[in-house]
């Protein structure tokens, strides 16, 4: 048999093998979500098919920059030596004499290198990977004999070349939906408030983080099910639901919002949770509904705000009322012309009037303390105090006020001068020994006072039925009053507040003593040094 009879012979079977590969190569671009694995295979197809020793394919970032992605039968050193080729390679436009320019400096450039390395024994050749008209990277394949590359194996790995970069142009594509997958889920994570995408039949598509934490239901509780299998009231809210909103039309245009205001029961336990929903429409571009955006806030503050503001009104009313009508009876008594007066009786209609007064002044410069430290417009001036000195002034202030307690301040003798405001922390042992005179009807009330570390600790006790551990964290919360004493003792549960907000604005803290169960312990500290 000849040699050009014996080329006619194996020329079907070459390629019926060009076409197998081909096949290998469009099934694996289906199935292979890899790109480094599909590539690889492409290359080692392309090194077989053209009888090569070894090879590279080349890819260019989506900044103009080269790189060898994979290869085969190199050395390191050898790869290394490649880097200055890509590195040297000028950024060219797309235009098509920009690409040719681009990859004959490549070609050039490989050529020399592999000469200069090989010694004269390696032979390439390489052709562009072109998708929509974009070089997307290029296959070198080198072979150790010099016989040069034929029409045919330029069109074979013309061929591994063209399904490469259908290759590299689905990987693409794919990362880049992967990453606006990972973008969106980053932006909704990032989203305090909870949120739900819903398809028009209301199913979940996607939730965050904020929304399990808010309704206490798992990601694989949530994806799949409808929106009225998660979103579940303890009572029906008022006003007009997703489901009467669609029913009468909505929504008509993309701006046509709906909230909806109630308490959401959890999964984890059942509680109920004050919730604001919004829901907003997400439209096609042939105007068609495409998904509903649920947006679900946390209104507990909201909630505790009006509560806030209903008792403040009501407690604030109820304490001004008193005072006043006090006043405005003795007044309105002792200038009646008809009677006769005795001196007195006079004089215990003034002291009540003067008291009552005393009364009033405190509550509103209170509620203006209250509104300062709110605003921020609430000053501290330090200077030199002598707090065992101040405490025992107050103990002498209120001995005269009640015979039903003693006082009494303890203090070592070496107790340190600190820099503090001296107004402001009167006003503070103020409170604090008018709050045991309140809730103690009798028996002793001392401040104690010792340092530990660098700051001062200072504390007020009484003897009285103490402070509930349960409403120990609640004591210093403006307007709060414990349920179980307010009705016995009057006040708008401002002094403790401010007490606190005195302390800490001097730096320091203030807490109640729940170890102490002889009666009520409250304790602060002040930094000694406050540089």
């Amino acid at each position: 048999m000849t040699l050009s009879n014996l080329s006619s012979f194996l020329a079907p079977d070459f390629r019926v093998k060009q076409r197998d590969s081909l096949l290998e190569i469009s099934r694996a671009l289906t199935q292979e979500l890899d790109i480094d694995t599909l590539l690889r295979r492409i290359l080692m197809i392309s090194i077989d098919m053209l009888s090569g020793q070894a090879g590279l394919i080349a890819l260019r970032s989506h900044r103009g920059l080269w790189g060898v992605r994979v290869s085969h039968g190199l050395t390191p050193d050898f790869l290394r030596m490649l880097q200055p080729v890509f590195a040297d390679i000028p950024v060219q436009t797309e235009d098509e004499e920009g690409r040719k320019k681009e990859l004959e400096l490549m070609n050039q450039q490989l050529g020399k290198i592999v000469k200069q390395a090989s010694m004269g024994l390696l032979t390439g050749i390489g052709l562009p990977m072109i998708t929509r008209q974009r070089t997307v990277g290029m296959i070198f394949i080198f072979r150790g004999f010099e016989n040069i590359f034929s029409q045919n194996d330029v069109e074979i790995l013309n061929s591994f070349a063209n399904q490469a970069a259908i290759a590299v142009q689905n990987a693409q594509f794919y990362a880049e939906v992967n990453r606006e997958r990972q973008r969106v889920s980053a932006l909704l994570d990032a989203v305090g408030d909870g949120i739900l995408i819903l398809t028009p039949d209301h199913k979940i598509e996607r939730c965050n983080h904020a929304f399990h934490h808010l309704v206490g239901i798992s990601e694989e509780d949530t994806l799949g099910n409808y929106h009225e299998e998660v979103i579940r009231w303890r009572i029906p809210p008022k006003g007009m639901q997703l489901a009467d909103a669609e029913a009468g039309g909505w929504p008509l245009t993309e701006h046509a919002h709906l909230y909806v205001e109630g308490d959401l029961l959890r999964f984890d336990n059942n509680a109920a949770v004050p919730v604001g929903i919004t829901y907003a429409p997400l439209f096609s571009e042939t105007n068609a509904l495409q998904n509903i955006i649920v947006s679900l806030r946390d209104i507990t503050r909201f909630r505790q705000a009006d509560e806030l503001k209903s008792t403040f009104i009501s407690v604030v009313s109820h304490e001004l009322k008193t005072p006043v009508a006090l006043i405005k009876g003795y007044a309105s008594t002792l200038r009646l012309q008809d009677a006769d007066w005795d001196s007195e009786l006079v004089q215990e209609s003034l002291a009540v009037i003067e008291e009552e007064t005393d009364r009033l002044a405190e509550l509103i410069e209170n509620l203006l303390d209250a509104s300062r430290f709110e605003a921020g417009g609430f000053k501290i001036h330090r200077s030199d105090l002598n707090i065992p000195l101040l405490a025992q002034k107050v103990c002498d202030r209120f001995a005269t006020q009640s015979e039903k307690h003693t006082f009494s301040s303890n203090f070592s003798n070496n107790f340190p001068i600190i820099m503090a405001d001296e107004n402001r922390i009167r006003q503070v042992l103020n409170n604090l020994v008018s709050n045991a005179i309140k809730y103690a009807t009798s028996g002793t009330v001392e401040i104690n006072g010792e340092v530990k570390w660098n700051q001062v600790i200072i504390s007020v006790r009484d003897e009285g039925p103490g402070i509930d551990p349960n409403d120990a964290p609640l004591v210093f919360d403006r307007f709060y009053r414990s349920p179980e004493t307010s009705r016995q003792v009057k006040g708008v549960g401002l002094g403790l507040y401010l007490t606190r907000s005195i302390i800490e604005a001097h730096g320091g803290q203030i807490w109640v003593d729940t170890s102490y169960d002889d009666g009520a312990r409250i304790c602060f500290s002040l930094p000694l040094d406050t540089d």
